[in-house]
């Protein structure tokens, strides 16, 4: 047996373990391999230490004994995640490694990220690997060397048990209540004369309610004409003081009242406002923001927002805080980021004065607002648009306020008052540091005097239409479900994913599918309490409760399971209305997903997405009398997009595979572009295949 080390720092993931060690390590951590899977020998002040790794969550809650298809579900434990899920299998020789490197040390260390979750799987470690109650705790925002050696040399002498205990009634919770309901509606849907896997969770249904409702709202809106009235010049645009007009009959008097009229200026007023710089980014806005200016999907920010973390880059993404405290050191921080040239001259700008953040009021108990650390990196291209985003929103919190000029201008036209209104930017302030990003814009102001007449300026009618409420976006619905306190910063992004991929929403902006609009509808007409956000926030706040050492999780456990069989009785009893309710909408919806246009041979059917004895293809459904049929990308999920091909103008359909970036492919047999690709494809097949020969021989 190879000698024994005194301690064992437990990372949440591999890249973060060679963080440590090296940041930790006298002279140069030695990586070493078990089971293909890398750990770190080390010497910090000369204590050995051996720096070992999960990956993720290890553990998962499982069934102890699995009754198939039966609900509510209880009697549940933690167990190993590979010995549940099949996806999960890589995970196994992570788990073994800890074990035996457990074996070699007598005093641990959690090193997880600090937060529910990683407090969750550092202690699922402790308990189950190392076979320890307790353990030390190092806690970090930033995974920059400075801030790592002071979070060991400060470590905990106890693992935070409040939040592990919050987190884990989190777990236990969300499975009752995931794997409960969604049984239940697999079920009810099964006694209608169909089978699918339905689902719906704690925060997944209020959340599906939310974008329903706005969906019906769409539906029924009737958009009724309205007017405006314009003075129009060359130079400017005027509005008629009183907006929109609903009676045409007034629009018209105010066209032949003013037809061939002089315009007078009657008054001109100018005001200065200054224009506070933005909040720090919490990960809420940094989602949103990143939407608006990049069309990241939040969870695509998330991603990159944690691959910019562990690169040592950005401080940890998962936060509610838009603080930036003086204990972080910010003008080592500024000082860091102006050795990157494109930042130089604004970083060189804020040092000449006092670095104050505009903070905005979230805070966070664990972590500050999301900061660049000032060191530097390689990263990619989609890295490199969010570091710069955070980076640029950083320094203009430190900057002074923007100064904008408002200038309203009112004129006369034979008694109706017409209003022009100008503003620009006259001190750039914070503007100047955020620059692409900044959302306002200038408009040009009307270079007008009081008294000042206008000949005969053109006045006229622009009819138009009251528009329907807009679709949330992925930005919008993550604001709105923070708004309502519903999910964490860290699930809400893995929530809006669920909708999509059980069919319940679909397009970029959410449109509930007839699926998801009828899943509402049954279970508001038959069993609300499933889909209620108030139920759902009144255990969120509990949660908070335990986090607080305020309240138990035993006591929030056994709330749960009262309501939630309460909740079920009366779901039992209206089983097959909701069964029948939901049948209609699957097959709908089903036929929905898999339509692809109009078949161009037969021109009477529609193309289709089909499954076959070798996979899945496209094929008019007018068969036999119609055999048109196209192939599709193997190994991946297809979904037909609305987008035709750039290159010919035939359909295409989105190809996603595991760990790789869709792409659109198209169905076209004779597409240049398509035909140039599978040309690449089996270039590179050959050129694979003759290297792998060359390797064989030598």
């Amino acid at each position: 047996m190879a000698e024994k080390m005194s301690e064992l720092i437990i990372t949440e993931k591999p890249a973060q373990a060679e963080k440590i060690a090296t940041a930790l390590a006298d002279t140069k951590a030695k990586k070493k391999l078990l089971n293909k899977v890398p750990y770190y020998e080390i010497e910090h002040d000369g204590h050995p230490i051996i720096v070992g790794c999960a990956v993720g969550h290890l553990f998962t809650l499982a069934e102890k004994k699995r009754k198939s298809w039966t609900y509510p579900v209880f009697d549940i434990e933690w167990k190993p995640a590979y010995a549940v899920k099949k996806s999960a299998e890589f995970s196994k020789k992570y788990t073994e490694t800890l074990i035996e490197l457990a074996k070699r040390a007598d005093v641990f260390t959690v090193a997880c990220d600090y937060d529910t979750e990683g407090s969750v799987i550092g202690f699922n470690c402790i308990r189950f690997i190392c076979h320890k109650k307790n353990a030390k705790r190092m806690k970090f925002s930033t995974l920059t060397k400075d801030e790592l050696i002071e979070s060991y040399k400060n470590a905990s002498k106890t693992l935070d048990f409040p939040i592990i205990e919050a987190g884990e009634t989190r777990h236990f919770m969300d499975y009752y209540w995931g794997i409960s309901m969604s049984r239940a509606l697999t079920l009810a849907i099964k006694t209608a004369g169909a089978f699918k896997i339905m689902s719906v969770g704690r925060v997944q249904g209020p959340a599906l309610k939310i974008v329903v409702q706005r969906e019906k709202e769409i539906q029924i809106f009737k958009s009724e004409p309205f007017w405006e009235v314009e003075l129009q010049t060359k130079d400017f645009i005027a509005s008629h003081k009183d907006g929109k007009f609903f009676e045409k009959k007034r629009v018209d008097d105010i066209l032949q009242k003013t037809k061939g009229k002089d315009a007078l200026v009657t008054t001109v007023k100018e005001k200065e406002v200054l224009q506070d710089p933005p909040h720090p980014f919490d990960l809420t806005t940094l989602q949103i923001e990143s939407y608006r200016c990049f069309g990241f999907t939040p969870k695509e920010t998330l991603s990159i927002a944690q691959d910019l973390y562990t690169a040592g880059l950005i401080s940890y993404p998962r936060t509610s805080s838009q603080k930036l405290p003086p204990s972080l050191n910010l003008k080592k921080i500024i000082q860091g980021l102006a050795k990157q040239e494109e930042y130089k001259a604004l970083c060189n700008e804020l040092l000449k004065g006092k670095l104050v953040p505009h903070e905005g009021e979230k805070v966070d108990p664990a972590h500050p607002a999301i900061y660049p650390t000032g060191e530097l990196g390689k990263i990619k291209e989609r890295q490199v648009k969010v570091y710069d985003l955070i980076v640029r929103r950083t320094l203009a919190t430190f900057a002074s306020p923007a100064k904008r000029k408002i200038v309203t201008a009112v004129l006369d036209v034979n008694n109706e008052l017409f209003v022009a209104r100008g503003a620009v930017t006259v001190e750039k302030g914070w503007h100047a540091f955020y620059g692409i990003y900044t959302p306002i814009k200038d408009e040009k102001i009307p270079d007008l005097k009081e008294k000042q007449v206008i000949k005969k300026p053109k006045i006229e009618s622009l009819e138009k239409e009251t528009q329907p409420p807009k679709r949330y976006t992925q930005a919008s619905i993550i604001k709105e479900l923070e708004k309502r306190n519903l999910g964490t910063k860290a699930t809400r992004a893995a929530i809006i994913d669920a909708l999509y991929l059980r069919h319940y929403v679909t397009e970029k902006t959410l449109k509930a599918t007839k699926l998801g609009i009828a899943t509402i509808e049954t279970l508001e007409k038959f069993c609300p309490e499933i889909i209620d956000d108030k139920l759902t926030e009144h255990f969120e706040k509990e949660m908070e409760e335990i986090r607080a050492q305020e309240k138990k999780e035993d006591e929030i456990l056994e709330e749960a399971k009262k309501e939630l069989v309460k909740i079920l009785d009366k779901f039992k009893k209206n089983e097959e209305g909701i069964g029948k309710g939901l049948l209609l909408a699957t097959r709908e919806t089903q036929q929905e997903e898999n339509t692809i246009g109009e078949c161009p041979v037969c021109k009477k059917g529609m193309i289709m997405l089909r499954r076959g004895k070798f996979g899945q293809f496209a094929a008019c459904n007018q068969y036999p009398s119609c055999k048109t049929t196209y192939s599709v990308p193997s190994n991946a999920l297809i979904k037909p997009t609305k987008t035709p091909c750039p290159s010919c103008n035939f359909f295409t359909v989105l190809a996603i595979r595991k760990g790789k970036r869709p792409f659109p492919y198209c169905l076209s047999k004779t597409c240049p572009k398509k035909l140039e690709w599978i040309k690449q494809q089996q270039e590179k097949q050959l050129n694979k295949s003759a290297e792998e020969k060359s390797l064989e021989k030598s």
